[in-house]
């Protein structure tokens, strides 16, 4: 092999002329002619034998022609080089044995093919005409000539290497070599075929179709026992290996990894063909060596899983999960050849990172589960070298942005890229796919996880804001978390998130997240604010998007139990900040008070209006099923029994902690009552109230609390044999029952307030309890009732209150005769509850009005305008304008409610908003205007006239406005309009059509707000619809049908 190798260049470059390779396949085809007649029972497909008989004539026939016929000479001497420097070669050819006299002809024949082929790549090529195309180079082959050169190799294979092969490698049990001539004959033939893979144009061919049969030779001759190699010196054995080597670095490395697992075979398989055990420890040896390369574990994936075609193959590859966990452990079990297992870790780990990248379709899938598979088998075998080199470089863009993270900001300028897009966007999808996808909730993983999900949350606060696709991977990883955590852990991840402690690292203060250009988002450095408003502004829009998107995550989890369970944490950290409000002295009041005094009195504020804004976010997004179990109802009711222990209410917040306790008791009352089916457990958990209720009777200032809180410890006790009057009140005064009907709801259904509930009964008892009192009576209709019920719509508790208007309410949807008779006073109850603060109550009131004025129009409707019409006067300007704001609702309400009949009203209606729309205020012009576009979209062509007074009103607002949000509401109100009338714009609006298409393109080309912008456009757009559809109507295909008589 030496020798071929180092006579190679001479004779590629001797001065005198070579054969032309036409000449020598021109050999090799005469070599291999077709076999005699007699040898043509060949199968159909497939290439006919060559029986000795024919290789002997053939070769015959060949020395004949290299001896005299003219031309050939070059080619002769050409060949003789040849077989002087292959002694082996040489002596085949000269041999007894056809079938090797062949090989080694057919060897030679090709190495001198080899040899020309190198000569016509080394010469210069000559240059290409002006225009044309670059021609093809000396050494390139016609597709005859290429058919012809693969025929010719795979015959010096089967004859030459295969026959050689020791037993295990080659075919199974066939006539061999002579004794004593197997190994000196495989390594002539090795050697030459080894040389011949050394040129490009000859090597691929024989690589991409004999790679495994040549690896066999190489292995037995370079790496197996010695009896093998009989013949072959030590010399020889080392050039083997060294060859062996060089191939598989210079094969498509995937290739190479199929062909050492064939040759590898079965672990434990015993059968006859198995492969020997040396060749399989040499071929793991190989593919760790493989593995070990730059790019090596793609290359070994690839040539794991690359065992389909494509199409159909790739996809059920793919969707093999246990192929892909095998390869998994495999990457993630160190050889043995390895100096140290770190250093394996630190070679492999950022190439499994890389299979998370693979951007081919078809293996994509297959890369990302192998990688997922194996940092989870990695993450479990050798966890701290994993959480070194796998998880912190898979984390590193999202802790680059957290504020556990020490950043020299100063060295770098506002704006500047600290994470970019792409970064940023494909380390989340890596930690959707590892952790998500991979779902293996070991601990090392959620203690990896939990240091950036600040990051991630305030990426998913961020995603809400704005079109992105980063919204649902975040989601899901907070998702993920939060479900596979312990409990205690995720409620402190929440707090973190919250901002109610430093569990959770977030967002580094000094940096925010901008709009990427791709749909994501990239962390920059912020600009310095100097308006302290504006900073002000910014940092509560902040913390209420997040408590927003905090809330939207904790909707996903309510089955689980932990919404419940955190809004149960909040409670408790309301009574915690409650205790401390009432302990610390405040240093703003008290002199001396230090700076440091001052700025945690700050802090203990601030994080009593979080809690309060959390509980608020939470009431009001997740508390229709916030509670899953009875477990979680009694660790509600204790929190708020707990703080009513603690601190009784006093002071200005004195109504609304004991409307909180009046709705906590009711809600023992009504489960105690039947509301849920209770079992023997749930009254074990409810025992546990029993020492609040006992503290609560004792030192609870309000007796009818002290008498209720002792009859709900009685009936807890006694399972509820025993269960007092006043627990019925109780009850049906929160649930809104009759006495003795169960109201059949759901465990984890928290109860809302009365003002919720609209429902019918019957209530004679008089004794009350707090907060609960109104409602059994404003379910009273015995005589005197509806007296009885006008005296509770005054009642001071706003659940009693609203109970008592709901209850108003649904008597003049009944028309009951003595509600008719007193209309009057009805009326005036209405529109004095219609100016309450609490929303409870003044909602409940304006559905009353609403619901009066739409049965009795005629009288009720000019009272309602004449109100809506006062101008507001003196010190309460203010509370007027938000007075007819409420009025304005109502009477939009009246407005559906009467439909088609609300166009005899159309005048009053329609002078009373555009009255609004000159007032003083803005809010209430905007509100006005707002009224004016739904009622002339409910009028449509019955507008009539006056749309010249409504088109005239908002052009000028529109254009002359200085609030931008009553420029909007005057837009809008064009949109409603055309909207409302649809086909008939061009009818309705014939004469102000053009006047309103001017206003709108000069709303859309010189307004500076937004929104209006967005109305206008808006606008435009139902106009141009309108007017395509009058313009071009759609074809139907009709058939008329006339039946004559």
């Amino acid at each position: 092999m030496a020798a071929l190798t180092d006579s190679a260049p001479d004779m590629a470059g001797g001065a005198q002329p070579g054969p032309e390779p036409a000449r020598v396949l021109e050999a090799l085809e005469l070599l291999l002619g077709p076999p005699a007649d007699s040898d043509s029972a060949a199968e159909p497909g497939k290439e006919r034998a060559l029986c000795p008989q024919t290789l002997r004539r053939n070769a015959a026939a060949l020395e004949e022609r290299l001896s005299g016929a003219a031309g050939w000479a070059a080619l002769r001497q050409l060949r003789t080089a040849v077989l002087s420097r292959a002694p082996a070669l040489a002596a085949g050819v000269a041999g007894p044995e056809p079938g090797w006299a062949a090989a080694c002809g057919l060897l030679a024949l090709l190495l001198c093919l080899k040899e020309r082929l190198a000569a016509l790549a080394a010469a210069p090529a000559a240059p290409a005409a002006p225009g044309a195309p670059p021609p093809p180079g000396a050494d390139t082959l016609s597709v005859g000539q290429e058919r012809a050169l693969r025929r010719a190799l795979r015959a010096a294979v089967g004859l030459g290497l295969l026959p050689h092969l020791p037993p295990g490698l080659g075919p199974g049990p066939a006539p061999g070599p002579p004794p004593g001539s197997r190994g000196a004959r495989l390594f002539a033939a090795v050697a030459a075929l080894v040389e011949l893979a050394r040129l490009p144009a000859l090597g691929a061919p024989l690589l991409a179709r004999h790679l495994r049969l040549l690896l066999c030779g190489l292995c037995a001759l370079g790496h197996g026992p010695a009896a093998l190699c009989q013949g072959v010196s030590d010399a020889e054995r080392a050039q083997c290996r060294e060859a062996l080597g060089d191939i598989l670095d210079r094969v498509y490395q995937p290739m190479a990894v199929q062909e050492l697992l064939v040759l590898q075979g079965q672990p434990k398989q015993r059968c006859p063909g198995a492969a020997p055990g040396w060749l399989r420890r040499l071929c793991g040896h190989l593919l760790s060596e493989r593995l070990l390369r730059p790019s090596g574990v793609q290359a070994v994936v690839r040539g794991v899983l690359e065992g389909t075609d494509g199409g159909a193959g790739a996809e059920a590859a793919a969707l093999d999960w246990r192929k892909c966990d095998e390869v998994g452990k495999i990457l993630a079990a160190c050889p043995q050849q390895c100096l140290s297992l770190e250093d394996y870790y630190r070679q492999v780990c950022p190439q499994i990172l890389d299979l998370l990248h693979v951007q081919d379709k078809v293996s994509a899938r297959q890369f990302q589960r192998v990688a997922t598979s194996t940092v989870l088998s990695m993450a479990r075998e050798q966890p701290q070298l994993a959480e070194r080199l796998l998880l912190q470089p898979l984390l590193a863009p999202l802790r680059r942005g957290s504020e556990a993270t020490e950043l020299a900001l100063q060295d770098l300028t506002a704006g500047a890229v600290l994470v970019p897009e792409v970064e940023l966007g494909s380390c989340v999808e890596d930690v959707l796919k590892v952790f998500v996808v991979g779902n293996d909730s070991s601990s090392l993983l959620l203690g990896s996880l939990q240091p950036v999900l600040g990051v991630v949350f305030s990426l998913y606060s961020f995603a809400r804001q704005n079109v992105s696709y980063l919204r649902s991977p975040c989601q899901d990883i907070l998702l993920w978390f939060l479900e596979k955590a312990e409990r205690e852990q995720a409620l402190a991840v929440l707090g973190g998130l919250a901002g109610l402690s430093s569990h959770v690292p977030t967002l580094h203060p000094r940096c925010q997240l901008q709009v990427g250009s791709e749909g994501g988002a990239a962390v920059v450095v912020q600009e310095t604010i100097s308006d302290e408003d504006e900073a002000l502004y910014q940092k509560i829009s902040l913390e209420q998007c997040h408590v927003e998107s905090l809330v939207e995550l904790l909707s996903h989890c309510q089955k689980s139990g932990l919404a419940g369970d955190f809004f149960i944490h909040c409670l408790k950290e309301l009574t915690q900040v409650a205790a401390e409000d009432e302990e610390a002295p405040n240093p703003a009041v008290e002199p001396g008070g230090s700076l440091l005094e001052l700025e945690q009195e700050q802090a203990r504020q601030g994080r009593k209006l979080l809690v309060l804004q959390l509980v608020a976010a939470l009431c009001q997004g997740v508390s229709d099923t916030v509670f899953t179990d009875m477990e979680q109802v009694q660790q509600f009711l204790a929190a708020v029994l707990q703080r009513a222990c603690a601190h009784p209410a006093r002071g200005p917040g004195a109504a609304a902690e004991a409307q909180t306790l009046a709705m906590a008791m009711g809600l023992v009352a009504a489960v105690l009552g039947g509301a849920v089916q209770l079992k023997s457990s749930d009254f074990a958990v409810l025992k546990r109230l029993v020492p609040l209720l006992e503290e609560l009777s004792r030192s609870y200032p309000e007796p009818l609390t002290q008498e209720l809180a002792s009859d709900l410890r009685i009936a807890i006790l006694t399972h509820g044999a025993c269960s007092p009057g006043s627990l019925g009140t109780a009850a049906h005064g929160l649930l809104g029952t009759q006495p003795g009907t169960a109201a059949r709801s759901p465990a984890g259904r928290a109860p809302g307030p009365p003002a919720h509930r609209d429902s019918s009964g019957t209530e004679q008892s008089r004794g009350r309890a707090p907060g609960a009192s109104a409602a059994p009576r404003a379910r009273s209709p015995a005589p005197g009732g509806l007296q009885e019920l006008l005296e509770s719509a005054c009642d001071p508790q706003p659940p009693a209150r609203a109970a008592a208007l709901r209850h108003l309410a649904s008597l003049v949807t009944q028309r009951d005769p003595e509600a008719a008779r007193l209309q009057e006073k009805l009326l005036q109850v209405f529109l004095e509850n219609v100016q309450h603060e609490d929303a409870f109550v003044y909602l409940s009131a304006i559905q009353g009005v609403a619901l009066l004025s739409s049965e009795y129009p005629e009288r009720i409707l000019p009272v309602l305008l004449a109100q809506y019409e006062r101008p507001a006067q003196g010190k309460e300007d203010t509370m007027a304008a938000v007075t007819r704001m409420k009025l304005g609702e109502v009477l939009m309400r009246v407005t559906r409610a009467l439909g088609d009949t609300v166009f005899q009203h159309r005048e009053p209606l329609i002078r009373a908003f555009l009255r609004g729309a000159r007032d003083p205020d803005g809010a209430l012009r905007a509100s006005s205007l707002s009224n004016l576009g739904e009622l002339c979209q409910h009028l449509g062509f019955q507008l009539g006239s006056i749309i010249h007074e409504v088109t005239c009103c908002v052009t000028a607002i529109a254009r002359t406005d200085p609030e931008a949000e009553v420029r909007r509401a005057a837009v809008h109100v064009v949109v409603l309009l055309l909207r409302g009338l649809s086909e008939k714009v061009t009818e309705v609006l014939r004469d102000v059509l053009r006047d309103l298409y001017r206003l709108l393109k000069h709303v859309a080309a010189a307004e500076r707000d937004a929104a209006a912008v967005l109305h206008a456009q808006l606008a435009l757009e139902e106009l141009d619809a309108a007017m395509r559809r009058v313009l071009f109507p759609p074809q139907t295909l009709e058939k008329k049908i006339v039946v004559l008589p």
